[in-house]
């Protein structure tokens, strides 16, 4: 079988399924634009497959066999490349479309979802949005470490991908639930408002997809990985659960949050054995940074639920304006932070830029207007796949020059 007859197989079934949810989950009117969007999104991905497919296949990181490609190329990428964005942008918009159908409903409707299983609303409470943000930390770390794909690096990034944010996210929705019904934003993309019959057993789906992986990558890493991993849990939990509470310990709640997306990558490097070095120190605190001021942005745009619900956090003891000024500056600090790393690291100063200009506007935003900074907040989610698509480059650079 020919790698276009697999491709073809693989697109009929997207579009099916992509048609089937754009179908059942679509407002009225909303079909036209989804469609539109749809292709849009794949022009898109189209040029990031060309781009990427040409450099990686340059390098010779990899090849195809002609017996088995058509032959036609755009750049260096054969066309069957072309398939597997194709199929995911035509399939998953749909399925988030239908996930999230509900997202309209009034107030009072929200706590009547029609998606009231368990899976369903356990995968929205995951942020699959968020996913790439603590699976890529995780595999590149190892990947540029151990230079080699094997089962491990499978395994922690599945796990890194799905069960991680499955824990760190249903477990705070689970224990911040009375906020967030006083919270517009949840109930889609940004979190789910778990009904209060789902939180034992969303807990014991946490636990029962967590604990498995966590034991398995301990049993192949050594004490520097189980010293990870132990840091790594005890954040996602220590974050939302009653009796800790990070999250409502200003200051702490920032640490704590960029914990979690900082160390899955340190995870990947103990397991891969990583030496050490001023300059790796230097790039993890400059991402941790990153995620400390991710984290504080994030926050002032809940400072009036938040506070109706008698949750305290970073953004609701400084201020806004102050969360906000300390979200650019510790923004700041990480792209500068990068030029003291070795070549091509310093080119990853550049990412810092575009959060700042988007956080920027809002440097005298007041605590009564906060609200109004879940427009930036929204293009951060964004962002973040841009970023990776730069880092990914400056990786692939790295990777050329240490070969």
């Amino acid at each position: 079988m020919t790698y276009l007859w697999l491709a073809l197989a693989f697109i009929a079934a997207a579009v099916i399924a992509g048609v089937i949810f754009a179908r059942q989950g679509a407002q009225p009117g909303e079909t036209g634009k989804h469609w539109k969007a749809v292709g849009l999104a794949f022009a898109a991905l189209a040029v990031l497959t060309a781009v990427f497919d040409s450099v990686m296949i340059g390098m010779e990181l990899f090849h195809y066999d002609a017996s088995h490609i058509l032959g036609l190329k755009v750049g260096l990428a054969p066309i069957e490349d072309f398939a597997y964005p194709l199929a995911g942008v035509v399939a998953l918009p749909g399925l988030w479309m239908w996930l999230t159908r509900n997202r309209k409903r009034s107030s009072e409707s929200r706590t009547e979802s029609r998606l009231k299983g368990l899976v369903p609303q356990a995968v929205l409470a995951s942020r699959p949005v968020s996913w790439i943000n603590t699976a890529y930390p995780f595999a590149a770390a190892m990947l540029l470490t151990t230079r080699e794909i094997d089962w491990v690096l499978v395994v922690g990034t599945f796990y890194f991908l799905i069960p991680y944010n499955l824990a760190m996210y249903g477990i705070n929705d689970v224990f911040d639930y009375e906020s967030d019904l006083k919270n517009p934003r949840k109930g889609g993309m940004e979190g789910a408002l778990l009904q209060p019959h789902l939180h034992r057993p969303m807990l014991w789906l946490a636990a029962i997809t967590n604990v498995p992986f966590l034991l398995l990558l301990a049993f192949v890493g050594g004490p520097a990985a189980w010293i990870s991993l132990t840091v790594s849990a005890f954040a996602v939990v220590a974050y939302s659960v009653a009796g800790l509470r990070f999250k409502e310990r200003p200051v702490l709640d920032s640490l704590t949050s960029s914990t979690h997306f900082v160390s899955p990558a340190v995870v990947g490097l103990t397991l891969a054995g990583a030496e050490v070095t001023p300059g790796l120190l230097v790039l993890l605190a400059a991402f941790f940074l990153w995620g400390m001021a991710a984290h504080a942005f994030g926050a002032v745009q809940d400072i009036e639920p938040d506070r109706q619900a008698g949750i305290g956090s970073i953004a609701t003891v400084f201020g806004a304006r102050r969360a906000v000024r300390l979200a650019v500056v510790l923004w700041l600090v990480a792209g500068l932070a990068m030029l003291a790393t070795p070549w091509p690291g310093p080119l990853a100063a550049i990412i810092a830029v575009p959060y700042i200009v988007n956080c920027a506007p809002y440097w005298n935003v007041t605590d009564t207007t906060a609200a109004r900074t879940n427009v930036a907040w929204r293009r951060f989610i964004w962002l973040n796949y841009g970023s990776g698509f730069l880092v990914t480059l400056i990786f692939i650079l790295h990777w050329s020059l240490t070969s």
